[in-house]
């Protein structure tokens, strides 16, 4: 008998009678690719479920209960700590630490907790080298190596775990689905019976998905849609910090993040983002300059390096590495056109140390400053740090939280800093540290460089 199949994107999971260069769901190009349908089997071949309805005044919230991961980092960009009964989906890089930090996990609650960790890429028997070298070795860590989603969800009825951990969705498999392992049909499918399964059980699973080369998590998009809370987990293998955010949280705030160091006996949590950012930077030097931005609840200070040179070209070359190149060049732009600094015929890179990628305007005027002073080769000192906000007149904005901000740069040490004129009289004192207004980058200019 001929297996049916059918064209899909990759991307979003849109079916379509035919191939297509590009989706007409999601509009990406290149994505959709033939795979065997879906024979209905698996649906028949398990009862049906009937759920019943309940008012919402006589849900009990107790149900959604928290409970700490027992590593602060992880806790805070998961909102305050994991939820009963919801499914977390962890993304990021191979090799980038998702095992290390899950495994990790297990080590910090396995004695409260009874977890089962699944592993379909790795044996038993390396899973356990594993957490000796991380120190991870206690009761209540179950491990199953397998790649069947009905063996595993017959272990999870039989043990009853409170946590369970999948490493990784795109090695399970069902059975009663005709595709490939890791296909989209495959992946949708096992996410769907391990949600229902927590949704009814009330444990908690983290389900690890690898990413593609465009850098989110292969497989369909609607997978991001399925889980309760997505986190991405980031960092250059050839730097040892790591950052975990989260892009969607159903039970929290998706602008904290966290940050970790990796060194040879696993993940270390980084309390203290600033100082890790900050650490090495060269004294005096031109072309830098230090912001501090909001990830979150929490302030922390970047720096913001710049380089200028003549171009050798008849058109100059720039590059943008941490903030939005488009935001980069209005930038140059407005410095040109208000400033009066001819940037136009030399080259410029700008790079946000720490791999850090920063988002908010309050970051302008130190990219402006850090501009200016890699153009005129002064250095602004280094216990200059700027936060505002840059309109296209010139003008210097306000940015929220500021004083926050400020208590972060002073206990940092930094003894001066450059803020919006117009917001001084609600801007609080701090010991050491002295803020200058000014009303545009003229004076801004004139008041670091004279």
């Amino acid at each position: 008998m001929k297996t049916k199949t059918g064209y899909y994107c990759t991307e979003c999971g849109n079916e379509t009678a035919k191939w297509m260069g590009q989706c007409p769901a999601c509009g990406a190009w290149n994505t959709i690719i033939e795979a065997p349908k879906d024979t209905g089997t698996a649906a028949g071949s398990r009862a049906k479920r009937i759920g019943v309805p309940k008012l919402l005044s006589e849900l009990d919230v107790q149900e959604e209960l928290r409970f700490s991961a027992g590593i602060g980092e992880f806790d805070r960009v998961l909102g305050g700590g994991a939820v009963r009964g919801s499914l977390v989906l962890v993304g990021g890089a191979p090799g980038v630490g998702k095992s290390t930090l899950l495994l990790q996990l297990c080590g910090q609650i396995g004695a409260q907790e009874r977890i089962l960790y699944v592993s379909g890429e790795e044996s038993q028997r390396q899973l356990k080298m594993r957490a000796r070298r991380l120190g991870v070795d206690q009761g209540g860590i179950y491990v199953l190596a397998e790649t069947d989603i009905g063996s595993v969800l017959a272990a999870i009825d039989e043990l009853q775990p409170t946590v369970l951990i999948v490493d990784s969705i795109q090695t399970m498999f069902d059975a009663d689905t005709s595709a490939t392992p890791g296909s989209i049909s495959q992946v949708r499918e096992c996410t769907m019976r391990i949600m229902r399964s927590a949704k009814d059980s009330g444990y908690t699973a983290f389900v690890v998905g690898h990413v593609n080369k465009e850098g989110s998590i292969a497989g369909p998009k609607v997978l991001e849609h399925m889980v309760d809370c997505v986190l991405y987990f980031e960092g250059d293998q050839s730097l040892s910090y790591r950052i975990l955010r989260a892009v969607k949280n159903r039970f929290g705030s998706t602008n904290e993040i966290g940050v970790f160091e990796m060194n040879d006996r696993g993940l270390k949590e980084v309390a203290n983002p600033s100082e890790m950012l900050l650490s090495g930077r060269p004294a005096n030097a031109p072309g830098t300059c230090v912001v501090a931005v909001m990830e979150g609840s929490r302030p922390v200070l970047a720096e913001i390096q710049a380089l200028v040179t003549p171009s050798g070209y008849s058109g100059a070359r720039r590059n943008a590495n941490g903030v939005d190149y488009n935001r980069a060049m209005l930038l140059m732009a407005v410095l040109e056109k208000r400033a009066g600094l001819v940037l136009s015929g030399s080259d410029a890179y700008i790079n946000v140390v720490g791999g850090l990628q920063l988002d908010e305007t309050a970051a302008d005027l130190a990219v402006v400053l850090a501009l200016a002073s890699s153009f005129k080769d002064l250095p602004l000192g280094s216990d200059l740090a700027a936060v505002g906000e840059i309109g296209l007149s010139g003008e210097v904005r306000s940015v929220n939280h500021l004083n926050q901000r400020l208590s972060e740069i002073s206990r940092l040490g930094f003894h001066r800093c450059v803020i919006p004129a117009h917001v001084r009289d609600d801007v609080q004192r701090f010991e050491g540290l002295e803020t200058i207004p000014v009303k545009n980058i003229r004076e801004a200019l004139r008041a670091v460089f004279g």
